[in-house]
């Protein structure tokens, strides 16, 4: 079996790649929920994960970390079936045959826990999870909102590692281990480099909130500057040695909002050129 020893540059520039494909990979799910579930209340979800997070961790650090590598552990698998067979952009395979690969995925994680192939399929485990909470979080959340959210999310995560109050919890995060050689799918690690839960999701809610209100090939372009940028600010790793890499999903969800407006004020495009959801009458980027 491969070590996990691959240079830091290798492992977090994969990393970040698995940022850009996961503005890609959400679906779009419309009317598939109850509209009384769909409420603005939901945008405080991802800012809110992250500083929850911080200070329930340091009010009880060993607790906190323990309870949440077991809630990863029980949670993941079924949001990356779910992912597989029903809310990612797919073609092939029935759903439930899709969906049943997540088993040999988890078995492949638990068997290599500290190998590449273990930690690729851990990584792929986590990164469809965070597709399928993306994709609900999209179809329950007015478009304006949800972004509202995300930004919210990347500067409550930037003002956290800038002040030193995420590395503790993040550490205890990182070391906590589910018993019998279980995977840790509450963080990602690939080769020498390590990255949050949150940060797959940041770009997951983005990508669903792309498939819902904005459409395929704005999603695949986002996708692809996300994983650019992301690139790029890896760069400063040669300076620090953490980084709250929500950002660049965050600056492509700006840089669209701006490049939207000034379309539209240029008179250029019409808000009725996206596609709408019934759930949101709005239906599109701010």
């Amino acid at each position: 079996m491969l070590d996990g020893m691959l240079p830091f540059w290798i492992s977090i520039a994969l990393l970040s790649l698995a940022q850009g494909a996961l503005v890609a990979l959400p679906g779009a799910l419309v009317g598939a929920l109850p509209e009384r579930l769909s409420s603005r209340r939901w945008a405080i979800v991802p800012p809110l994960s992250i500083v929850a997070f911080v200070f329930g961790a340091r009010a009880a650090e060993q607790a906190s970390a323990q309870g949440l590598t077991y809630l990863a552990l029980v949670a993941v698998p079924p949001l990356a079936a779910l992912a597989l067979g029903w809310l990612v952009w797919n073609a092939g395979p029935p759903r439930l045959a899709r969906a049943a690969i997540v088993a040999p995925l988890f078995a492949l994680a638990w068997a290599d826990r500290t190998g590449l192939p273990g930690e690729g399929a851990a990584l792929l485990l986590s990164a469809l999870s965070c597709a399928a909470l993306g994709v609900l979080l999209a179809t329950v959340t007015p478009p304006r909102w949800l972004a509202a959210g995300v930004i919210a999310m990347a500067i409550a995560d930037t003002t956290l590692v800038v002040s030193d109050l995420l590395q503790q919890p993040n550490n205890a995060l990182n070391a906590a281990h589910p018993a019998a050689g279980l995977p840790q799918l509450q963080s990602v690690t690939f080769g020498t480099a390590v990255m949050g839960y949150g940060d797959l999701f940041i770009a997951a809610a983005f990508g669903g909130l792309l498939a819902a209100s904005a459409g395929r090939s704005l999603q695949l372009r986002a996708a692809a500057l996300t994983a650019a940028l992301a690139l790029g600010f890896d760069l400063l790793f040669f300076f620090v040695d953490e980084l709250p890499a929500t950002v660049p999903a965050a600056l492509v969800l700006v840089a669209a909002i701006v490049t939207r407006r000034l379309r539209f004020a240029r008179g250029s495009g019409t808000p009725g050129a996206r596609r709408s959801s019934p759930a949101h009458p709005e239906g599109q980027l701010p």
